[in-house]
């Protein structure tokens, strides 16, 4: 990649690369905790709602309190240090500034933020997977227009997903599916923020003393965030989501050839080209030996007979017919690897991932019986989950984005595991999103 190469010579030069971050939580804390150590790397200015919980996380992922003292994006610029506030246009106004980092988590700020940043000429790197899949398509052609990347976060699967669908395209290999490894059993999927403590095995004593979020947390357990996830991957690599979502098939390392692979050919996929989930668990409870719950994947077959020859030779783990292989890597570091991203956008002017296609969607659904009247309460709530479908169905059905499904009401009932449409629910203050979605319907 030779980043670190260029990095050394911007700062021999005096000319760091200059960052504005959007958003202090986990994720956002885990790119201050590396910022420290990457010499020529100036994080110049962090807004959050919040002044107070943002200076606790630079605190918190060791920075001095005299690194952080800056009224001002300008002043920060001057004296070297790290400016907190609440107020984003600060950000998007200095022009110093070269790349917006999104990490709020909120589709719709994501959105929005996003499009503000590329119309100030600034490369984005949406760590917001929910505002990637919601908007991600038209906001990447946006950036493109402008000259500006519009980027995945390296360090996140999806990022790490689209990579590994590179680099076996890069090859000549027909990629039959990707995906990524997680802890899923059925009965996950009907999981709140009540219960979601348990399907971890934690106790309430053991919640008490950490920081953590039960809508966060009950979003990966009932696999909404897979979703989501994949439908990102979908949109920025052209494969497709199965018509009727993920099946989450338990899979470990030595399987996952034989497994994500065409019916056709012995394996459990519908067809080729599909995302999927490896789950790192059976049905049971039981745990899949040499799961990668952590990882990601991809699964390819050889064009011919010499290249099925050299997978053996050469020592792939393959498929007992040895036509598919699979490549994977085990773990993701989420922020402490986002410095990949930043860097590709500026000194390469290349994204680490972008959605190209409008080809997946994560759309709201029912978790239980739900009554006109009731509100959603999106993303790891209490009334929906999301499921990730082709684009063309999503479309075809009206179906609700599960970013679009906070705090609206409902005007009709919803059966459980029905999806939600658009004609289901009273939208007020997302119509400027609506709009933005309406643009990606000619990338489809």
């Amino acid at each position: 990649m030779d980043f670190s190469t260029r990095l050394a010579a911007r700062a021999a030069e005096g000319k760091p690369v200059r960052i504005g971050l959007i958003g202090a939580g986990k994720f956002g804390s885990m790119i201050l905790a590396q910022a420290r150590f990457i010499s020529g790397y100036h994080v110049v200015a962090v807004a959050d709602l919040d002044v107070a919980k943002a200076r606790g996380s630079l605190a918190r992922v060791g920075w001095e309190a005299s690194q952080y003292g800056a009224a001002t994006p300008g002043q920060a610029l001057r004296d070297g240090t790290t400016c907190v506030t609440d107020d984003v246009q600060a950000l998007l106004d200095c022009e110093e500034i070269e790349c917006i980092v999104e990490a709020t988590g909120h589709p719709l700020a994501g959105c929005r933020h996003a499009l503000r940043a590329i119309d100030a000429g600034k490369h984005v790197v949406m760590v917001n997977v929910e505002a990637d899949v919601l908007c991600g398509p038209i906001l990447a052609a946006k950036a493109r227009a402008q000259g500006v990347c519009y980027s995945m976060a390296y360090g996140d699967q999806p990022a790490a997903i689209c990579e590994l669908v590179d680099w076996a395209r890069s090859c000549g290999f027909e990629v039959t599916s990707a995906g990524k490894g997680m802890n899923f059993e059925p009965r996950y999927r009907y999981s709140t923020p009540d219960t979601v403590w348990g399907f971890f095995g934690w106790t309430e004593e053991e919640v008490a003393k950490g920081d953590f979020n039960p809508k966060m947390y009950n979003s990966f357990t009932d696999g909404t965030k897979a979703a989501i996830e994949m439908a990102a991957v979908a949109n920025g690599t052209g494969l497709d989501c199965p018509d009727d979502g993920l099946a989450f098939y338990p899979a470990g390392l030595h399987d996952l050839a034989g497994v994500f692979k065409p019916v056709s050919a012995g394996g459990r996929m519908p067809k080729a080209g599909l995302v999927d989930i490896a789950a790192s668990q059976e049905p049971d409870g039981r745990e899949v030996v040499n799961n990668i719950r952590y990882g990601m994947f991809v699964t390819f077959r050889a064009p011919d007979e010499y290249t099925r020859a050299c997978f053996q030779q050469y020592g792939l783990l393959t498929d007992k017919s040895g036509w598919y292989g699979s490549m994977w890597r085990p773990f993701h570091l989420i922020g402490l690897e986002t410095s990949v991203s930043v860097l590709s956008c500026v000194l390469k002017g290349t994204p680490t991932g972008s959605s190209v296609q409008f080809r997946g969607d994560a759309v709201a659904t029912a978790k239980r019986d739900l009554k006109a009247g009731e509100y959603l309460d999106g993303e790891g709530g209490y009334t929906v989950w999301a499921k990730a479908i082709p684009a063309r169905l999503s479309v075809a059905h009206k179906a609700l984005p599960i970013g679009l499904a906070h705090k609206v009401r409902l005007k009709r009932d919803v059966a459980k595991d029905h999806v939600v449409s658009f004609d289901d629910v009273d939208l007020v203050d997302e119509l400027d999103i609506v709009a933005l979605r309406e643009q990606a319907l000619s990338l489809m």
